[in-house]
């Protein structure tokens, strides 16, 4: 097949058109910073207890809540009860201990402090139902992976423009409906659904820059553009939520905007790449001509040649190269732990905004802006850093730190120090994530370089189902959470070092191009076979191994 960069170098890297298409690409990812992030502040757990019996309601103020509450200590400070209430008011001459306790009969009162309401207090996702909470975010994580799975195949064979903008609609027709649920199971199904749409579009903006853009652009595309504006939308969540306090009015002030996005189907063109892999080369021509004239360029004449359609065949036969090629088959499994355990540790510190200390729309505004910052750094690290040092220093940092946030005192007066020490080390995992997407493309060969990726991104997708859980964990203990993500980040770090660099290095084109894995992965399997006894030539080896 002709070479698409050299049959259409005349355009430039960076005229009117790339510019254009490159800014309303990224546009389109800004909701995706909140559709499914917007949980922290929809599934948040109001101030609760439990709600007094009629003949009670309304003769007890403030003060006399201790008579008919159970007061308990969580996080060093004394609260009513969430969970039980006591059964009779307090009778002479009995004490809190010998007084019976029964759970919430009559259902929760919710403080509106913070909130108006949240689907936590619509339909009382608390005490033995509060393992409720994390399952509508965890079907959303669900049909992130099914939508990756379906998305790719949908746009390899209809293209990437229409997926692109179909996804869109999924993600804010049903978003929009989901403000108008009565059901804690219809919400859940639609956040599946909306799951769908969410990757959907997601994955098909970065295909389609990529398939656009020219190398350089595409390494700024990667972090400025996916995403810094992913970030960008996850700043305009607490913006957005500070002044709207309903769960369902919040729902329409964040997905209303998105139906602007549809007009941009006029100015984003399909993948010239694609079309002509389908052996449509008149429209490809189109595209780029039109393209041309945008960057005030004249060019007349045949630009690709025409050509039979077999590209699809070839990957298709090329896909069972991952596992049947022990260098592919040694990258793709390292890729794998390391997508898995940066996703999970980016989401799962993400989510766990509501369990830090503080005003969480302030957290969550913070750690948006320290994501906007990682990825300017990671953007500059692509441009001058090896990649396999890079991203493994990254990770250690962001694990080490997230270890040392357990040993800070729980005074209120070193809270403040905690949140920094967690936004240094979701810092370090940000830079991490945004890392991995250009050192995975360059590590496969160009024959399989899709499906390599593709494999990545679905063991994400998959793990990110359980990053709710996680910060479900953190409703009971905080740290725990954080002692998990660190020990995690700091394994995918070791896991880098064993990957080849490719900084500087030529995209390898075929299988036998492809590096072999760095020989720490030989050194680990060689000191795991040395016996008790040390072997005569251990040091000879060792050196060898190091070489």
């Amino acid at each position: 097949m002709q070479d698409y960069g050299e049959a259409t170098d005349f355009l430039g890297e960076w005229g009117p058109f790339q510019k254009t298409v490159f800014l309303l690409l990224s546009v389109t990812i800004i909701p995706n910073g909140y559709v499914g992030l917007s949980m922290v502040f929809l599934a948040d757990i109001p101030q609760h207890h439990c709600r007094l019996p009629n003949s009670l309601n309304g003769t007890t103020g403030e003060a006399n809540l201790s008579s008919l509450l159970p007061v308990e200590e969580v996080d060093g400070e004394m609260i009513y009860s969430q969970c039980r209430r006591y059964k009779t008011p307090v009778t002479d001459g009995l004490n809190d201990t010998t007084r019976e306790t029964e759970p919430c009969v009559d259902g929760w009162e919710y403080s509106t402090d913070r909130y108006i309401s949240t689907i936590v207090s619509q339909w009382d996702l608390v005490c033995n139902d509060d393992w409720k909470i994390p399952v509508p975010i965890s079907l959303r994580f669900f049909g992130n992976l099914c939508g990756s799975l379906l998305a790719g195949h949908l746009s390899d064979r209809y293209g990437r423009k229409i997926v692109l903008f179909g996804g869109i609609a999924i993600q804010t027709i049903l978003s929009l409906s989901q403000a108008a649920v009565q059901s804690w199971e219809m919400f859940c199904v639609l956040c599946f659904l909306i799951g769908v749409g969410d990757v959907s579009n997601y994955t098909t903006s970065f295909v389609l820059g990529v398939e656009l853009f020219t190398k350089s652009v595409r390494t700024a595309y990667t972090s400025i553009g996916i995403c810094f504006f992913f970030a960008l939308g996850y700043a305009i969540l607490p913006l957005i939520a500070y002044f709207v306090r309903d769960w369902r009015m919040l729902i329409l002030a964040l997905f209303l905007p998105e139906l602007l996005c549809f007009p941009l189907w006029w100015f984003i063109p399909e993948s010239p790449r694609w079309l002509l892999s389908q052996g449509r080369v008149e429209e490809a021509e189109a595209i780029v001509k039109a393209a041309a004239k945008k960057n005030g360029i004249k060019h007349v004449g045949e630009i690709f040649q025409r050509s039979g359609n077999t590209e699809y065949l070839v990957i298709i036969l090329y896909c069972f190269c991952l596992m049947l090629n022990s260098k592919l088959r040694n990258i793709t499994i390292l890729n794998c732990c390391i997508w898995m355990i940066t996703a999970i540790s980016y989401y799962g510190l993400t989510l766990n905004t509501s369990n830090l200390h503080g005003n969480p729309y302030i957290n969550c505004f913070i750690s948006a802006f320290t994501d906007m910052i990682a990825y300017i750094i990671s953007w500059r690290l692509m441009l001058i850093a090896p990649r396999r040092i890079s991203t493994a220093s990254m990770l250690f940092i962001g694990g080490t730190v997230l270890l040392l946030v357990q040993i800070v005192p729980p005074s209120k007066s070193f809270h403040i120090l905690s949140m920094i020490l967690v936004m240094i080390g979701k810092s370090g995992i940000s830079v991490s994530y945004a890392l991995i997407y250009i050192f995975a493309a360059e590590l496969y060969p160009t024959v399989v370089r899709n499906t390599g990726l593709g494999a990545s991104c679905m063991a994400s997708r998959a793990a990110t189902i359980f990053a709710p859980y996680f910060v479900y964990i953190g409703m009971h203990n905080k740290f725990l959470p954080l002692i998990l993500m660190g020990i995690l980040s700091i394994i995918a770090g070791l896991c880098c070092l064993i990957l080849p660099d490719t900084h500087h290095q030529k995209f390898p084109d075929t299988i036998e191009q492809t590096q072999d894995t760095h020989n720490l992965l030989k050194l680990f399997k060689y000191l795991i076979s040395v016996e008790t006894k040390p072997h005569p030539h251990f040091g000879f080896h060792l050196r060898q191994a190091l070489h």
